[in-house]
């Protein structure tokens, strides 16, 4: 559990180190960008946005390499971590048998919409039998319990009818 904490501390070490330097440089403009419209007066707000945004575009273009690096080697890390560590250490592997033994999903895989197993285990021991061929069953047979099937529109029922 260590392994994965020190990972995920990791992960955010490397997030700051990737946006930190744009979100200075984005600070430090706004803050000239302020004084200078201060001290002229003009308050106008597409005059401080797109110093920052020329500013932050410059930033990525200049260390884009750099962040590229730090995002590749977090990656090679993460991917070493999954493929390599974890699967080979007896803490974070299940073992192979585990499902034989147990069947921790058994509670969902009940089937809730039909209760009628008996006539489920009809059909599973006769399986080329139709279960509603015979009388009995087509007395108890009745459709899905949702609105009708809507009617073809026009252009359907010429494919249908071959026009």
């Amino acid at each position: 559990m260590e392994l994965l904490t020190e990972y995920l501390a990791k992960g955010f070490i490397t997030m700051l180190s990737v946006s930190l330097p744009c979100v200075l440089v984005a600070a430090s403009v706004g803050l000239v960008v302020g004084i200078l419209q201060a001290v002229t007066q003009v308050q106008e707000q597409t005059i401080a946005a797109a110093p920052k945004i020329i500013s932050v575009f410059l930033t990525i273009i200049i260390l884009g390499m750099l962040y590229i690096k730090i995002l590749t080697e977090y990656f090679r890390e993460g991917t070493n971590l999954a493929f390599n560590v974890v699967t080979r250490s007896a803490n974070y592997v299940l073992p192979e048998d585990y499902y034989f033994h147990s069947r921790p999903f058994a509670s969902e895989m009940k089937d809730i919409i039909n209760k009628k197993t008996d006539e489920i285990n009809t059909i599973m021991k006769n399986p080329g039998k139709i279960p509603w061929s015979e009388q009995q069953f087509k007395d108890k047979y009745t459709p899905a319990s949702r609105g009708a099937n809507p009617r073809p529109n026009f252009i359907e029922t010429n494919k249908m009818l071959g026009r």
